[in-house]
């Protein structure tokens, strides 16, 4: 139970700062522990990645209301910009569900980025955390396997 609590905070931590690299600690772990913990650490980091990441999608989101990004937003060109990017994201929630998914699961574009990016254009907590939570899942579990194929 300590290993899956441990992997859950260290998880958090790792999505909150990037220089915590968790496929390495991921790996280690797997190493270490032996068979049989692959699907459901994948499951605990990709939850912990997911918390972490719902902490920086908060953050932007609440900054768009601050004054300072208002008036940031007040020109023509860059609010006319941002509401085109706003409509694609609630318009079509597959289209950045489909982003959010690549991105968690290749790392490209950056998941922080793009978590970022997620807040400000308001995304759907309904698209956002499932395909964060799959993707970061899909990803560990694909680290940890190897690992554990590996070490046989």
């Amino acid at each position: 139970m300590s290993l899956y609590l441990w992997t859950f905070g260290v998880s958090i931590a790792s999505a909150l700062f990037p220089l915590i690299n968790m496929e390495v600690i991921l790996g280690g772990t797997a190493a270490t522990v032996g068979d049989g913990h692959a699907l459901a650490l994948a499951a605990v980091a990709g939850g912990g990645q997911t918390v972490g990441k719902i902490v920086w999608y908060e953050l932007t989101r609440r900054s768009f209301d601050t004054e300072w990004v208002q008036k940031r937003l007040s020109g023509p060109k860059v609010s006319a910009s941002y509401q085109r990017w706003q409509q694609r994201i609630d318009g079509r929630p597959w289209f950045g569900g489909t982003i959010m998914l690549v991105s968690s699961f290749a790392g490209v574009p950056p998941l922080l980025v793009m978590a970022a990016v997620a807040g400000a254009l308001k995304m759907r907590m309904y698209v956002f955390l499932p395909t964060i939570f799959v993707g970061r899942s899909l990803r560990f579990w694909v680290v940890l396997a190897g690992v554990e194929s590996l070490l046989g």
